[in-house]
């Protein structure tokens, strides 16, 4: 792992990275989990950084595709609605800010739906990004590298310019095989591939940002 990378954007996860919502998401999946007498352990260890519609299809497995959907939308209003506990994690709308202070382009490439994804955004009183990537806009989601390719060429950037910004071991595979540099933060230590990460850090606070006379942007850590 380096000390310095430079690059042109940033792409950030939202769930975990820029906001704390894992109160809301365990309350949404484990009143599902119960309806379907699953284990609350094996669906939240399987849906975070994931399209719910993925984590659906493989717990209801065998199920027709419009019983999937019907409980796609009634778990996209519940976790649309139940914004309670919802903030921003430590140093997050500092470093947007920053972000923006310096021109600096940026994204929001979430797996969850708009209408989650705004609720969220909104409850966690974030800047608002130039590009919003949802689990609308692509078809294959996390971990395959679809999405940050999306949000690398709405901000009119090549992927290897950009760095991601990730928690969950889902996003993290999907930023690396989309060619991005890679920002872990707070990442569960089994995670694949962490190694390969440019940093490993437990909060967004420890990312410095400046902007180079050549315009480019320097990353590095601050401890």
């Amino acid at each position: 792992m380096g000390a310095v990378v430079q690059c042109q954007g940033f792409l950030f996860d939202l769930d975990g990275t820029l906001v704390d919502s894992l109160p809301a998401v365990e309350r949404a999946w484990c009143n599902w989990a119960d309806r379907f007498n699953l284990a609350h352990d094996e669906v939240l260890g399987f849906i975070h950084g994931k399209q719910a519609i993925t984590s659906l299809r493989h717990f209801m497995a065998g199920r027709s595709e419009a019983e999937i959907a019907a409980e796609f939308t009634r778990l996209e209003e519940i976790e649309a609605s139940d914004t309670t506990g919802i903030v921003a994690l430590p140093g997050a709308v500092a470093l947007l800010n920053r972000l923006n202070d310096l021109a600096i382009p940026w994204a929001i490439v979430t797996s969850g739906s708009m209408p989650v994804a705004r609720a969220r955004h909104r409850a966690a009183g974030l800047p608002l990004p130039e590009v919003f990537v949802t689990a609308e806009r692509v078809k294959r989601g996390k971990p395959e590298p679809d999405a940050y390719l999306l949000g690398a060429e709405l901000l009119g950037l090549a992927p290897q310019a950009c760095v991601v910004v990730e928690d969950a071991p889902a996003g993290i595979l999907s930023g690396l095989a989309a060619g991005c540099y890679m920002i872990a933060v707070n990442a569960p230590a089994e995670t694949p591939s962490l190694s390969e990460a440019d940093f490993v850090l437990q909060s967004l606070e420890e990312i410095a940002v400046t902007r180079q006379a050549d315009g480019s942007v320097q990353i590095s850590k601050t401890r």
